[in-house]
């Protein structure tokens, strides 16, 4: 699970600067070596407790806050028990704060805007943050959606676009139908919003760590569709690209 934020200005300022982001990467290495090289950690507060985060870019106009270094310390789940077993353990209120205070940390150390992105559990807190932060200015969510007593994206009130693989099969959270049933919602909201669905895919399609690829594998996922992954990483840049510069 991924919880990200990113920043306007700097951070999505020239072409150039993008290339040497970890935008395009994001997908090809793990967040403990991004935290290690690039990144500056950080603790924010939130009511009266303090937690972890990451970030890049200029201290008078932060790039980016990866929170918690993805709140379960880089664990990802595949299968659909150990995905239901990390959501059960999971305090979604909390991590809708934490995501709050985050949004509120940027935009009080000179960033103007701020988009919030994730993946599966992660997906479902961005989405969840368009509804219930109202500081945020653009969401990517990638294959997860919150439930119904988290949050309902008919209420959302920034700009969503949403990512899901035609073979994922996490009923109600990920799958077709769930990916759907947010287009609809998020329709009846007005918002500007995608919902894009890649044929041949299937859950954590964007995870191209070794440790993934492998246990796609074994789960009878050949979705190695590159093409979709670069789809996938230029339909989110364009997007925070137009809501946040």
């Amino acid at each position: 699970m991924l919880a990200a934020l990113f920043s306007s200005s700097r951070f999505f300022s020239s072409s150039s600067y993008l290339r040497r982001s970890s935008i395009p990467s994001f997908h090809r290495s793990s967040i403990r070596s991004m935290a290690d090289s690039a990144f500056k950690k950080i603790q924010i507060q939130r009511d009266d407790t303090t937690f972890d985060a990451y970030v890049v870019g200029k201290d008078d106009a932060p790039g980016i806050v990866v929170i918690q270094e993805c709140l379960y310390r880089g664990k990802v789940g595949l299968d659909t028990a150990e995905a239901q077993h990390l959501m059960d353990g999971l305090d979604w209120q909390g991590a809708v704060k934490d995501i709050r205070a985050s949004v509120n940390w940027l935009k009080a150390n000179g960033s103007k805007k701020v988009g919030v992105t994730g993946m599966c559990m992660g997906g479902a807190l961005a989405i969840a943050s368009s509804v219930l932060v109202p500081e945020v200015d653009a969401v990517v969510g990638f294959y997860g959606t919150p439930s119904s007593e988290l949050a309902d994206p008919a209420q959302a009130k920034a700009p969503v676009q949403a990512h899901f693989g035609e073979l994922d099969n996490f009923v109600g959270f990920s799958d077709v139908t769930a990916a759907k049933n947010l287009e609809e919602k998020l329709k009846a909201s007005g918002v500007a919003h995608e919902v894009h669905i890649y044929e041949g895919n299937g859950h954590a399609f964007l995870n191209r760590s070794p440790e993934g690829v492998s246990r796609r594998k074994s789960m009878g996922l050949s979705d190695e569709d590159e093409a979709a992954v670069e789809l996938a990483w230029s339909r989110f840049t364009s997007w925070m690209k137009r809501y946040l510069v």
